[in-house]
C-alpha cells in the first residue's frame, strides 16, 4: 500500500502533461485551420474578385480557382458576378409624336465594365452592390423611356416598325447618364399597353387603312378587268371577222361549183326531174307507213306502171295543162336546189 501511493504522484503528473499537449496541439491546429481559411479564397468561373489590402491598395482577381490572401483584417476580398443582369422600367406613359397616349414598358442587360479601371470604378461607385447599381441603372432607364415620344404610333407597330431605332434611341440615353463602372450592353421594348381611348382612336385609324386598301384594290381589279374584257373583245371581233371572210369565201367557192353543176344538169332537164322524183319518193315513203294518193300525180306516177312513158322512157304524170305548168316550175325548183347548197 506505501509503495501504490509513492508512486501515484508521478503518474497523475505524466496524465496532465498529456493533456496538456493535446490542448495546446489542438489550439494549434485550430488556429493552423483559421490561419489557413481566412488566407485563402476561391473565384467561380462567372465572378471576378477584388482583393484589398489594409492600406487600401485593391487589386482585380479575375482567374477562376483559388487563390491567397493576407489573413484576417489585413486584407479583403469582394467577389461579383459578371454575368448580364436584368433591370425592367414600371410602365410608363408616353405620348407619340402624333398624340397618342401609350404605355410602355423597357427592360435593360447590363453587366459591370470590362477591364480592370472600369471593375475598380464599379466597386468605388456602388460600393460593390450589384443591387445598388441596379436601382441607379433603373432611374437611367425610366428617364431615357421618353425618347418614344420622337415617333409616331404606325412607327412603333406594323411591319414598317422602327422600333429597333426606338431601343437604340433609349439605350444611347442610359450610356450617356454618366454611370461609371457599369455597360448597358441592350435595351429592349417589352410591353406596349394602349389606354381604352387610344385603342378606339387605332382602330379607327387601320380600319380606315384597311378601306382605302379595300377601294384600291377594288379600283385596280376593275381596271384589270375592263382590261381583259377590251382585249377578248377585240380577240373574239378578229376572229368573228376571220371567220366571216373564210365563209364568204367558202359559199363563193360553192356557188362557182353548183353553178357549173346547174348548167351540167340543165342539159338534161329530163333526167334531173327524174332523179329529183326518185328523192321525193325515198324521203315520203322512209319506214313503214301506210299511204294513200294519187298515183298519176308526180312523184308518184312512178308507182304507176300504167303511166305513160316519153320518148327517153320516162314515165309522166297524166295532168291538165295548169298542173303541167306547176309540176314544170316544181321541177326547176327542186333543180335549182340541188344547184345550190
Amino acid at each position: 500500500m506505501c509503495v501504490e501511493g509513492r508512486a501515484s504522484p508521478p503518474r497523475r503528473k505524466t496524465v496532465m502533461k498529456n493533456k496538456a499537449t493535446l490542448l495546446v496541439g489542438f489550439a494549434a491546429l485550430l488556429v493552423g485551420v483559421l490561419l489557413l481559411y481566412s488566407a485563402t479564397y476561391t473565384v467561380r468561373f462567372n465572378e471576378f474578385a477584388i482583393r484589398t489590402r489594409i492600406d487600401g491598395d485593391s487589386e482585380v482577381v479575375r482567374d477562376a480557382g483559388l487563390h491567397f490572401k493576407l489573413p484576417f483584417v489585413f486584407a479583403s476580398v469582394a467577389k461579383f458576378d459578371k454575368r448580364l443582369q436584368l433591370v425592367e422600367s414600371p410602365l410608363k406613359t408616353i405620348q407619340t409624336k402624333d398624340g397618342q397616349q401609350l404605355l410602355v414598358q423597357a427592360y435593360l442587360l447590363w453587366k459591370v465594365g470590362d477591364g480592370d479601371e472600369k471593375a475598380l470604378a464599379f466597386f468605388t461607385s456602388y460600393g460593390g452592390s450589384i443591387d445598388q447599381a441596379s436601382a441607379q441603372l433603373a432611374s437611367a432607364l425610366d428617364g431615357a423611356i421618353s425618347e418614344i415620344g420622337g415617333f409616331r404610333f404606325d412607327q412603333l407597330v406594323g411591319p414598317q416598325s422602327q422600333l429597333t431605332e426606338a431601343e437604340a434611341r433609349i439605350l444611347k440615353g442610359v450610356q450617356g447618364s454618366g454611370k461609371v463602372g457599369v455597360e448597358p450592353v441592350r435595351v429592349g421594348i417589352s410591353q406596349v399597353v394602349l389606354p381604352p381611348k387610344t385603342t378606339i382612336s387605332v382602330l379607327s385609324r387601320m380600319a380606315e387603312v384597311q378601306n382605302t386598301l379595300a377601294k384600291l384594290e377594288e379600283a385596280r381589279g376593275s381596271s384589270e378587268a375592263s382590261a381583259i374584257t377590251s382585249q377578248a373583245t377585240s380577240q373574239a371581233d378578229l376572229i368573228r371577222h376571220f371567220a366571216e371572210q373564210w365563209a364568204a369565201r367558202i359559199e363563193a367557192r360553192g356557188n362557182e361549183e353548183a353553178a357549173a353543176s346547174y348548167e351540167e344538169m340543165n342539159k338534161h332537164a329530163d333526167l334531173a326531174m327524174f332523179l329529183a322524183w326518185l328523192d321525193a319518193l325515198k324521203s315520203g315513203l322512209r319506214g313503214s307507213t301506210t299511204f294513200v294518193t294519187d298515183t298519176t300525180k308526180a312523184p308518184f306516177h312512178l308507182l304507176n306502171l300504167d303511166s305513160n312513158v316519153d320518148a327517153k322512157g320516162i314515165p309522166t304524170p297524166t295532168m291538165h295543162a295548169a298542173e303541167s305548168e306547176g309540176a314544170s316550175a316544181t321541177t326547176e325548183s327542186a333543180l335549182d336546189g340541188k344547184a345550190k347548197p
